[in-house]
């Protein structure tokens, strides 16, 4: 019976000492985690820089998207392109491509539990990628607050809104404004998944594919009059940084701590044969 007490009685104080570790593991792995990703690498450096060149570019220049416009824009007729029904394919076949990219994204998700956990991890960061780039951050925040008018809305197109260079706060649109473009920001995802997912063997032939269809669907709203060109372009900047951000956090970050795990451990491996 003391035998049994004892036991027992030792048991809680086993117990909350492997919590206690695996709390400190924990810790130590999001330390690690942050240092990592306090380490600006150059994709991330690369898209702000872009992004900030582009905002500079677009708001010093507004005559640039009025200009672009209105080599689309016929006087007596509008906007022309928007009742050809190839390029009206196009725009819906969006719908479907990217429904089957999402699909396939969470069937790799799924099996990666079992099987192959890091296409599993690309496969999540993909489908978070979406929610956050085109979700959360550009319908989500932008196209709802921005009220930039769309071309088609404006005087000079037919429209009675005011123009409203880009990054300008306005009261043109009450809803699904302008300023950025949803589709592009789409169909700059399709691409990063191409990217991200494709095998090496098919790279070559799909991911230029990819893109030049995302820049078909990206591009064909200019004909449509439905976003102006920094719409567009400021769409893909922005989807690529919150891309590459969240590439960092949950991609690159991980491995690095992985390793920085490792070569802490090293060094304390070595540490007593050398004393």
């Amino acid at each position: 019976m003391t035998h049994v007490q004892a036991v027992s009685g030792a048991y809680p104080a086993d117990r909350w000492t492997g919590v206690r570790r695996g709390l400190r593991r924990e810790f130590q792995r999001l330390r690690l985690s942050w240092a990592a990703g306090l380490d600006t690498t150059a994709p991330v450096r690369t898209a702000l820089v872009a992004t900030m060149t582009l905002s500079a570019f677009f708001v010093l220049l507004p005559g640039v998207d009025l200009a672009v416009t209105q080599a689309f824009f016929d006087a007596e007729q509008g906007f022309v392109a928007a009742s050809d029904p190839a390029l009206r394919a196009l725009r819906k076949s969006s719908t479907w491509v990217m429904g089957l990219v999402l699909l396939a994204l969470i069937v790799v998700a799924v099996r990666g539990v079992w099987t192959r956990r890091r296409e599993a991890r690309k496969a999540l960061f993909l489908i978070a990628g979406l929610a956050l780039a085109s979700g959360l951050v550009v319908n989500g925040l932008f196209k709802a607050s921005w009220g930039r008018a769309r071309p088609i809305q404006i005087e000079a197109f037919g429209g009675e809104a005011e123009f409203t260079r880009a990054w300008a706060i306005a009261d043109q649109c009450a809803s699904n404004c302008s300023f950025v473009s949803g589709e592009a920001s789409s169909a700059a995802w399709i691409a990063a998944a191409a990217v991200v997912m494709t095998p090496q063997p098919w790279r070559a032939i799909l991911i230029p594919g990819a893109f030049a269809y995302a820049a078909a669907l990206s591009f064909n709203r200019l004909l449509f009059g439905g976003h102006f060109l920094s719409d567009i372009v400021l769409s893909w900047a922005i989807t690529v940084l919150v891309l590459c951000l969240l590439h960092r956090l949950m991609l690159y970050c991980p491995v690095a701590a992985r390793r920085a795990r490792r070569r802490r451990r090293a060094r304390q491996g070595s540490a007593p044969a050398l004393a």
